[in-house]
C-alpha cells in the first residue's frame, strides 16, 4: 500500500481528481474576491460537462466541445450575477436553485438527445501531447499529456498573478472588500462583480468540460459533489488561487486514498466516506482562521 501511495501512478491519479476541483475553485476566488457567493458552482460544472458532450458528440472536435462547455458555465453564472447583482435576490437562494435546476434540465435534454435519462454517447477525448521520456508509464505520461492538465496548472499561476499583482485584480478585490470605496473612487462595482461571476463560469465550465473528455461521456448527476468540495477547497485556501489549488490537491489526495483502498479489509461505506471526511476535518481546523473578502455576499445598493 505504501509503494502505491509514493508511487508516480498513484501521483498522476491525485493530480487527475484535482483538475476540477482546481478550476472550480479558482472560479470561486474570482466570483467571492468581486463580493458575490458562487453557491452555483456545482450546477455550472453540470451544465458545463453536457455542453462539452453535446458539442463533442455533434461536432467531433474537442476543441467545440471545450469552447461549448464554456458557453455553458457563462450562460449559467450569468443568470446567477442577474439574480444576484441586478435584482439583489439571496445569492445562496439564486445558487442552490440553479443547482437545481442544472439537475433537471441536464437529464431532460439528455433524454431528448440521446434518448436516455441516465448517459449521453462516447464522445472523443483530448489529443495528447507526447512524452517519450516516461512513455514506459503509459498512463501517467497519457494524463501529463493531457493540455488540460497543462493548461490548469498555467490558469492557477496567472490567477495568482492577476489577483494579485495587476489592476484589474486590485479593483475586483476592491469591490469585494469595500464597494462602497471603490464607487467613490470611480469603479463600477457591478460591472466588476460581473466580471468575476462570469469569469468563474467560464472556469467552473472548464471543470465540467474535464469530467465529459475523462469519462469520455455525459453521465447524470457526474458533478457529484464537486462545486461544493471546491467552495471548501476556496475557504481552506483564504480566498487565494495558489491556496485553493493546493487544497484541491490535498482532497484529490483523499479521493485517491479511498480508490487505493477499495477491495481492502475496511468496509466499503467506511471507504466511501474518506473525501467528505476530510473536507470536514480541513474545515473544522481552518475554517476560524480563513476571513472572506469584507462585502462577501452582500448585495450593493448604490446611494442616491
Amino acid at each position: 500500500m505504501i509503494g502505491q501511495i509514493f508511487s508516480l501512478a498513484f501521483l498522476a491519479q491525485t493530480i487527475r481528481i484535482s483538475v476540477p476541483y482546481a478550476l472550480a475553485s479558482l472560479g470561486g476566488v474570482y466570483s467571492e474576491r468581486g463580493g458575490v457567493v458562487n453557491i452555483a458552482l456545482e450546477g455550472i460544472i453540470l451544465n458545463g460537462a453536457f455542453c462539452t458532450a453535446v458539442g463533442t458528440y455533434y461536432t467531433g472536435s474537442p476543441l467545440v466541445g471545450i469552447l461549448c462547455g464554456v458557453a455553458g458555465g457563462l450562460f449559467t453564472a450569468l443568470i446567477h450575477a442577474i439574480v444576484s447583482i441586478n435584482i439583489k435576490a439571496d445569492q445562496i437562494i439564486s445558487g442552490i436553485a440553479i443547482n437545481l435546476f442544472a439537475v433537471g434540465i441536464t437529464k431532460f435534454v439528455l433524454g431528448i438527445l440521446f434518448h436516455s435519462s441516465s448517459n449521453s454517447a462516447r464522445i472523443r477525448g483530448l489529443p495528447h501531447i507526447y512524452l517519450g521520456f516516461i512513455e514506459h508509464q503509459r498512463d501517467v505520461a497519457h494524463l501529463l499529456g493531457n493540455p488540460m492538465v497543462l493548461g490548469t496548472i498555467a490558469i492557477v499561476i496567472a490567477s495568482q498573478v492577476i489577483l494579485f499583482k495587476t489592476r484589474f485584480g486590485l479593483r475586483l478585490r476592491s469591490v469585494g472588500e469595500n464597494p462602497e470605496a471603490a464607487d467613490t473612487v470611480g469603479i463600477s462595482v457591478n460591472r466588476y462583480r460581473y466580471y468575476g461571476v462570469l469569469i468563474s463560469g467560464a472556469l467552473a465550465g472548464l471543470a465540467g468540460a474535464w469530467l465529459a473528455f475523462d469519462q469520455h461521456s455525459f453521465t447524470d448527476g457526474m458533478s457529484a459533489g464537486r462545486g461544493y468540495i471546491a467552495l471548501a477547497a476556496m475557504i481552506v485556501g483564504k480566498w487565494n488561487p495558489l491556496g485553493a489549488a493546493a487544497a484541491c490537491l490535498l482532497f484529490g489526495l483523499a479521493e485517491s486514498l479511498q480508490i487505493q483502498s477499495q477491495g481492502g479489509a475496511l468496509p466499503t461505506q467506511f471507504i466511501q466516506m474518506i473525501p467528505y471526511v476530510a473536507t470536514i476535518v480541513v474545515l473544522a481546523g481552518f475554517i476560524g482562521k480563513a476571513v472572506a473578502p469584507g462585502a462577501d455576499g452582500v448585495p450593493y445598493e448604490k446611494e442616491k
